[in-house]
């Protein structure tokens, strides 16, 4: 059924819809609450928290007031309980201060957060006429979610005609799930949290389920390979060569690239871990018996810096080795890549290192046969396929792809589920763990006079800040402002850079640079620098406003120092909560991914979930249904009575992934 058939979508909110991948009623039932605001519990001004959720009620104390800041309309309250006061502030909505006044009684819900002086407040608060679950959207600019929630309302009328069952009913019977439209009324509309339950249930089921039945269609159909035999001896000889051993987690892991590589099935395996656990020389190990077998390999690092760094390492690893390797850069001049050029398609180059400019037109490569990535959260799936077509005409080549992001097992065979995970948990003997502390507002004086300390020792600093410029909306530290601050105030004894996200590309990389080989004492940055170069002077890194980051994000910021033997230290800028004080207890980036999900839920561990696969959010994090709906699939498989169940559910899962099908890949 068309979308224009529900009263009140003109041409140019179809035009939006359309734009979302949203073109009928059908896929406007399928996009899935990103979560739910409750206001069926009211919490006591006095036990309200910063950073969590709650519904207030209460009376106002005062008229609102409205005034103009910085080009922004700012209108302020106060609401006050049996318990306590809050102030109230609302940004660019003048309307609030005609509607409210003095002794309204109202209730009110948002999550509360601190201003510049540190003082509680609940911002842009929402005002509710209810109690109830309440479904919001992650929508297209253009659309109000008002207005998109009576669409949803209307939408639901037409649910049966609409929304077909799509898992058979001895299925659904065997594993105690709901009917589909019970389970999208729920979904959008829940009558309790008991009913949501079931339906979160039933779809997070379904989606797994649809995604394991579509990542077996998808691995029916694997190309063919160049096996590559690397035998034990090849492998000892490159690890013997380094000036370490190889930790436990480093051998098996190679092992298990090496068995993959002998197969003519290309290899498509993910090698996850954190920062510093020796995932480079996994993938240099098996660049080396890539070249000793006679084939060339490619690695596609996310920055120019990055892949420089790369080469460096190839360098002092491999050409001791016999194993040349070369550098292909988008910047570079026309003479400088018309050798490189050269030299991978003479095959001059065994080993071939860069960033995007690896997968242009004009690389041709001789005989590549082994494709790897690093930081895969930068790279999606199709630029991998690009640099993979890039191969020997007819023959696919093994793809691995590092991550230093760990996360569960359980999300990975989700996230990645047309990749093997192989997972380095183990760091080599030698890292001192970095020291993680909570630093409030007031020993901040303390904390600049230690990071004067540290670079009077020759040693480096990080400033990570939430934001590139000031915002009044939000109240946090931005980059620019922070610089000019310590440029001019506590730490102008020393020598500071600035980088951020949007900053000329040549400015980025001088920056960088500079900071790399110590022009810089202190670098002030945003997350920009999460995926960065390696600097074994940088002992301090500080996060500014450290709640505004998830703890995976904060622990590979934190990842950016520590890289040596020498004392490190992080310094979380916030008032101590639950969060923070896991990452304070532990270095584990595989325990603290686990703790992030548990905390946040894989909606916001992951971000935005796409239209049509939100359910993904729904997952249980201690992968209780994966195992079920890996059982449920083979029990469809190996049942002869299940022969037409399995159908249906095939053709569900051909409908859901149509599209990464037909590309021959999902992500």
């Amino acid at each position: 059924m068309e979308l224009k058939e529900l009263r009140g979508i003109g041409p140019s909110r179809l035009a939006l819809l359309k734009k979302s991948g949203i073109e009928t009623i059908y896929d406007l039932l399928t996009v899935l609450p990103s979560g739910y605001r409750d206001t069926t519990v009211i919490t006591p001004i006095d036990q309200v928290r910063p950073g969590e959720f709650c519904c207030i009620r209460g009376k106002l104390k005062d008229d609102p007031k409205s005034a103009y800041y910085k080009g922004l309309n700012r209108t302020t309250a106060s609401l006050k309980d049996d318990t306590g006061a809050i102030p109230l502030t609302w940004f660019n909505q003048p309307w609030i201060a005609k509607q409210l006044h003095a002794g309204d009684e109202v209730m009110l819900s948002g999550t509360p957060d601190r201003d510049k002086q540190g003082r509680l407040r609940l911002s842009s608060p929402r005002r509710e006429t209810e109690q109830k679950l309440v479904a919001e959207y992650k929508l297209t600019a253009g659309i109000p979610a008002s207005v998109f929630r009576q669409w949803i309302e209307k939408a639901l009328l037409m649910l049966d005609e609409c929304c077909p069952e799509t898992l058979p009913l001895s299925l659904r019977m065997r594993y105690g799930l709901c009917e589909r439209n019970f389970c999208l009324r729920q979904i959008h509309m829940p009558e309790s949290r008991e009913t949501l339950r079931i339906a979160q249930y039933r779809m997070a089921f379904e989606q797994l389920l649809l995604y394991q039945a579509a990542l077996s269609l998808l691995r029916s159909g694997h190309g063919q390979a160049n096996p590559i035999m690397i035998d034990k001896a090849t492998g000892d000889a490159f690890w013997k060569s380094l000036s370490f051993a190889p930790t436990g987690a480093q051998t098996r892991v190679f092992e298990e690239i090496r068995k993959d590589m002998e197969r003519d099935i290309p290899m498509s395996r993910m090698v996850q871990g954190d920062v510093g656990c020796g995932k480079t020389a996994i993938a240099f190990a098996a660049m080396y018996g890539c070249a000793k077998a006679g084939y060339q390999s490619a690695l596609m690092a996310p920055t120019e810096i990055l892949a420089r760094q790369h080469l460096e390492s190839a360098k002092k690893m491999l050409e001791p080795l016999g194993i040349r390797c070369g550098l292909l850069l988008g910047g570079m001049k026309a003479k400088e890549r018309r050798e490189a050029l050269a030299a991978i398609s003479e095959g001059q180059w065994q080993v071939v290192i860069g960033t995007h400019a690896l997968l242009s037109e004009g690389v041709e490569y001789h005989g590549l046969s082994l494709v790897i990535t690093d930081e895969q959260h930068r790279f999606g799936v199709h630029q991998r396929q690009r640099l993979s077509q890039k191969a020997i005409q007819g023959i696919e080549p093994h793809v691995l792809v590092m991550s230093a992001t760990p996360i569960p097992r359980s999300l990975a065979l989700v996230l990645y589920g047309d990749l093997d995970i192989s997972a380095v948990d183990e760091l080599p003997p030698g890292r001192t763990p970095v020291k993680t502390h909570i630093v409030p507002e007031s020993k901040r004086d303390g904390l600049y006079a230690f990071i004067k300390k540290q670079a009077a020792e020759g040693w480096q600093t990080y400033i990570v800040c939430p934001l590139v410029e000031e915002s009044e909306a939000v109240d946090a530290k931005s980059a620019q402002a922070l610089y000019a601050e310590l440029c001019n105030g506590a730490l102008s004894s020393l020598r500071l850079g600035l980088t951020y996200g949007n900053q000329s590309a040549d400015e980025k990389e001088r920056t960088l640079q500079a900071f790399s080989n110590g022009s810089i004492d202190v670098l002030v940055a945003t997350t920009v620098i999460e995926v960065g170069v390696n600097v074994p002077k940088a002992t301090v890194m500080v996060i500014e406003d450290a709640d505004h980051f998830g703890l995976s994000q904060l622990h590979q910021l934190r990842g950016r120092v520590g890289r040596g033997a020498q004392e490190s230290w992080c310094f979380l800028m916030a008032e101590p909560n639950e969060r923070l004080k896991a990452l304070c207890s532990t270095n584990d980036g595989f325990e603290i991914a686990r703790k992030d999900l548990e905390l946040r839920g894989p909606g916001e561990f992951l971000g935005t979930a796409q239209h049509g696969q939100g359910a993904f959010a729904l997952l249980s994090a201690d992968g209780r249904m994966l195992a079920e709906t890996q059982q449920c699939l083979k029990w469809l498989r190996e049942d002869p009575e299940q022969a037409e169940a399995l159908d249906l559910v095939r053709a569900s899962a051909r409908g859901l992934f149509r599209d990464q099908l037909q590309k021959t890949t999902l992500n």
